[in-house]
């Protein structure tokens, strides 16, 4: 009797930690288009910095052109990946890969300090390393799951 519950309890918890990890993968955000990414983020940073309309305008325009820029690459991938030409990269483009994205970041940075006032980019920048410690933590957790397998 006592193995059968043992055998159960087993069952059960793999059962559980096995759903846990289907619902996880962000698919939602797929499936809205560059411009209600651009339009919520937008609206997200006006909550949090108290925007004004023109500040909203731009920001708006910088969402919209990034989130184009994403959404671009993200297709590339997929059908690099549905070509079966999907490899991994060497470590020069690894770098090259890596080299861009930070100009980016820094180029983003400097757009946002142009169109903040200095409090309000103060504020989105605590928001900004607030919310890279929670991706780490999730990409941390990701791999721990990944490893248990």
């Amino acid at each position: 009797m006592k193995r059968a519950i043992l055998i159960l309890m087993c069952l059960v918890g793999f059962t559980a930690m096995a759903q846990r990890g289907e619902g996880h993968q962000g698919k939602g955000k797929m499936d809205l288009t560059p411009e209600q990414i651009a339009t919520l983020q937008t609206k997200k940073m006006t909550l949090a910095l108290d925007l004004d309309e023109k500040q909203q305008k731009k920001i708006m325009s910088m969402n919209l052109e990034h989130a184009e820029m994403r959404k671009a690459k993200m297709e590339e991938r997929k059908a690099a990946r549905e070509n079966g030409e999907a490899k991994r990269p060497t470590a020069e483009e690894k770098y090259a890969m890596q080299n861009e994205r930070l100009d980016q970041m820094i180029a983003h940075k400097a757009e946002m300090k142009d169109i903040l006032s200095e409090e309000q980019f103060q504020k989105w920048e605590k928001m900004r390393h607030h919310q890279g410690r929670k991706m780490k933590k999730r990409k941390d957790d990701r791999k721990e799951r990944h490893s248990r397998r």
